[in-house]
């Protein structure tokens, strides 16, 4: 068998201007050659003629496919190729063996032609990648608005005693829109001027943040109920919270092999931590922090106005669980639900069955 009938896997280390591929042998994981290409359409389809040029491929092993690498997974993909996420090397790892692009693209591939990685990276079109795309304009609103209405009540905490008692007491709302009316005048050099100035400057701010959110709410509401209209069917869930585990599944939700492993992406599936005739299991940091942040919410709305739930609650708080203990089984049970939702696209079950394990 000559070299060019050799079935070949790929791997790729991606960059932000360039990305280096590597092929190796798929049965003896021998070195083939590699080459760098540069990150742009063209280099994509280049790339592409270039993987396929040495033998039968495989698969392809790329770093980065929610960043650098979507790009190129996403025409991959469109290509007929077979896709596998890989994690980058741990530190460890890279000391041993040094750090390159050759090197890194090399141990792409070696890790799907050795099976340690085998994941499918979220395809990045349809609603879902609208969503994501969406949400991000929106999260950074958020932030502003937050930072904004923060900047008022600290000018307030110094302001001149008569503009301070003026506006005590007053909510939010009120607030911004006392001060975004204000006619401060010319005279910039007084520092009431000034600050009343500043006042309405921040409070007009506010409130086109607050355009901006409800206009991006009203987008991705009916991207949401055309992703997954049974999401919003789960108890405490709305269009934001939804949006963000559809963002977290991805639109292949498939590609999570259970509802344990969709768990553990959200980062509510707790790590056993025994030894010995110690039995134990300790709280899971890692995972998706924002999918995480999106459960807690939902059983924030649950425990205040869903009766099961707060059913529940009563029970485990009697046999001695704390509100934080009950709080994560919470979370474990909600990340049940949506996955079901996610796999089934059917509205899923609210109430709890069984108990899981607490975490500590």
């Amino acid at each position: 068998m000559t070299e060019l009938e050799l079935e070949v896997i790929g791997g790729v280390d991606t960059h932000g201007a360039t990305h280096h591929a590597a092929l190796i042998d798929a049965r003896l994981g021998r070195h083939l050659t590699d080459r760098q290409f540069p990150a742009t359409a063209a280099g994509y389809r280049e790339l592409t003629v270039w993987l396929r040029a040495h033998g039968p491929l495989l698969a392809v092993g790329i770093e980065g496919t929610g960043s650098y690498g979507a790009g190129l997974a996403r025409h991959l993909a469109e290509s007929g190729i077979t896709v596998v996420e890989v994690d980058r090397p741990d530190r460890k790892t890279r000391r041993a063996r040094g750090k390159s692009d050759p090197i890194d693209a090399y141990a792409a591939a070696t890790a799907v032609a050795s099976g340690r990685a085998t994941g499918a990276p979220k395809t990045r079109t349809g609603a879902v990648e609208a969503i994501r795309v969406l949400r991000v304009a929106r999260t950074s609103a958020v932030k502003a608005r937050t930072q904004t209405i923060n900047q008022i009540r600290a000018l307030l905490v110094t302001a001149p005693a008569a503009l301070r008692e003026h506006l005590a007491g007053s909510t939010r709302p009120a607030l911004v829109r006392a001060l975004a009316r204000a006619r401060p005048g010319t005279d910039l050099a007084d520092p009431l001027t000034a600050t009343k100035t500043a006042l309405r400057h921040l409070a007009r701010r506010h409130q086109d943040l607050d355009q901006e959110i409800a206009e991006l709410d009203a987008a991705i509401l009916p991207l949401v109920r055309h992703a997954n209209p049974a999401l919003l069917a789960v108890f405490g869930l709305g269009p934001e919270t939804a949006g963000q585990l559809l963002v977290t599944a991805g639109a292949n939700p498939e590609r999570l092999t259970s509802e344990a492993a969709f768990a553990h992406l959200c980062g509510v599936a707790p790590k056993p931590a025994s030894s010995g005739r110690t039995q134990r299991h300790r709280l899971n940091r890692g995972g998706d922090r924002q999918a995480n942040a999106a459960l807690y919410h939902v059983v924030i709305v649950r425990m205040r106005h869903h009766q099961p739930t707060r059913d529940y609650i009563e029970r485990r708080t009697r046999e001695g669980l704390s509100t934080l203990e009950i709080i994560r089984c919470l979370k474990r049970y909600i990340a049940r639900e949506v996955y079901h939702a996610l796999i089934t696209g059917l509205p899923a079950q609210t109430t709890p069955t069984r108990t899981p394990i607490p975490t500590t």
